[in-house]
C-alpha cells in the first residue's frame, strides 16, 4: 500500500450545532489509526455547512494525489444534504478525476472503505 494516499470528506463534527462532537470526534480518531495500521497517509477534509464546504473540498483534492476519496456518512446520508453531496462526487470527479471514490458507514472504518478500492 505504499505511496496510497487517501482524503476523507465529512461534517467537521465541532461545527454541528445542538449535539454533543465528543463521540464522533473520538471514532474519528481511532479511524485515523485505522488508517495508519494499514502504512496508508490519510488527510481529512471536515467542513463545517456554513463556512463554504465545496472551496475547502476543492483545496484539499487540489493539495494532494489521492488514490481514493472516502465521502463520510454524515454528508452522504442525510437527506438534506443531498445536494452537497451530488456536488462532493462531481468535485471528486472533476478536481481528482484517477482517484475511486469510496463511502464509509462509520468514522472508525473510513480505512476498510479506502481498502476496497486501493488493493
Amino acid at each position: 500500500m505504499t505511496g496510497a494516499r487517501v482524503l476523507v470528506v465529512g461534517l467537521d463534527p465541532a461545527k454541528i450545532q445542538g449535539w454533543d462532537p465528543e463521540p464522533v470526534q473520538a471514532a474519528i480518531a481511532r479511524g485515523r489509526a485505522r488508517f495508519g495500521d494499514h502504512g496508508i497517509e490519510a488527510d481529512w477534509c471536515l467542513v463545517a455547512l456554513d463556512e463554504n464546504p465545496e472551496g475547502a473540498i476543492v483545496e484539499a483534492l487540489t493539495c494532494e494525489d489521492y488514490g481514493c476519496v472516502v465521502i463520510g456518512g454524515g454528508i452522504r446520508t442525510h437527506e438534506p444534504l443531498l445536494e452537497l453531496f451530488e456536488k462532493v462526487v462531481n468535485l471528486v470527479r472533476q478536481h481528482a478525476p484517477d482517484a475511486a471514490i469510496a463511502f464509509n458507514s462509520s468514522p472508525e472504518d473510513c480505512a476498510d472503505a479506502a481498502l476496497r478500492w486501493l488493493r
